[in-house]
């Protein structure tokens, strides 16, 4: 079942033991070579990170990401928040490349952005970048800094790889859209902003004790401080979708994530997200999926 790693997981998975010379505190950062931290024998679990991770990856792999496997090949820069489960399976053994780690207070500490406002950050938004052979170059500069850059002793050594870093993410920028750099360029798209964060905010759910609050659209629309009508316009104008829409598609997406990733039954996936009644969570996931919760997890 999805569980939280944290750093402190992380270095006893990698290293027996979280290293001796490192402060585990919340605007922790560290660089990798990737063939440095390939453990015989271990299998990379499924999870959410209490950590940011930015990975350039070479070779075949498959990764394990919320509720969808993606194969990837080549060369592939990746980014992943603390929100979002996550795994990978090497298909090719001699896959090499470079990651790094991060809190969010490594940035928000020193920087007036937020980290996870960035677009590669946000949940489903695109975090996984096909590079080219000259593109693989440049990032792996970046990287073999960074790594020089966390050995030596120079004294604002981070501050000049949180420039690093942004190189990288404003890299992957350029590759993207122009009209997806600028979140929130009136009013509607504020809102719907401010609602993505509500409902983000519920998830994931990591416990049979947790509950799903809030369904519908009038809940976010009492906590937003609008009319429920209002907020269905500017989602509708926003996205194309009503709000009933955005939040039953997440809903979908954590009920896959549960089915395929915990051994809990219908009746425990079913109250966790809400539902009053198991018959009516299966009513529900089969009108949007096509598919029973039961058939889906086989």
């Amino acid at each position: 079942m999805p569980t939280t790693e944290t750093l402190e997981d992380f270095y006893q998975y990698k290293f027996d033991k979280p290293p001796g010379d490192l402060h585990m505190d919340t605007g922790h950062f560290n660089v990798f070579n990737m063939e440095d931290t390939r453990k015989s024998g271990a299998t990379p679990k499924y999870a959410r990170r209490d950590f940011y991770k930015i990975s350039l990856l070479r070779g075949e792999n498959i990764f394990h990401y919320a509720d969808k496997s993606l194969e990837v090949s080549g060369s592939t820069l990746m980014f992943f928040n603390p929100l979002v489960p996550y795994k990978f399976e090497r298909v090719d053994e001699e896959s090499t490349g470079y990651f790094c780690i991060f809190k969010e207070a490594f940035f928000s500490d020193h920087i007036r952005s937020q980290v996870k406002h960035l677009p590669m950050f946000v949940p489903g938004a695109n975090a996984v970048y096909n590079l080219s052979a000259m593109q693989d170059e440049q990032i792996t500069e970046i990287f073999k800094k960074i790594t020089s850059e966390i050995a030596s002793n120079y004294p604002f050594k981070y501050d000049l790889i949180r420039s690093y870093i942004m190189e990288m993410v404003h890299f992957a920028l350029k590759m993207q859209p122009s009209e997806s750099l600028y979140p929130y360029p009136n009013a509607n798209a504020r809102i719907t902003a401010v609602f993505n964060d509500l409902l983000e905010r519920q998830f994931p759910i990591e416990s049979i004790s947790q509950q799903l609050k809030m369904r519908s659209a009038k809940d976010y629309a009492e906590l937003l401080c609008v009319h429920v009508n209002h907020l269905n316009r500017a989602i509708r104008a926003t996205t194309g979708k009503t709000t009933t829409e955005v939040i039953f598609e997440r809903i979908v997406i954590e009920a896959k994530a549960l089915l395929l990733h915990t051994n809990w039954n219908i009746a425990e996936i079913s109250n966790c997200l809400g539902f009053d009644e198991p018959a009516h969570f299966n009513h529900f996931f089969k009108k949007q999926t096509s598919a029973t919760p039961s058939s889906f997890r086989v």
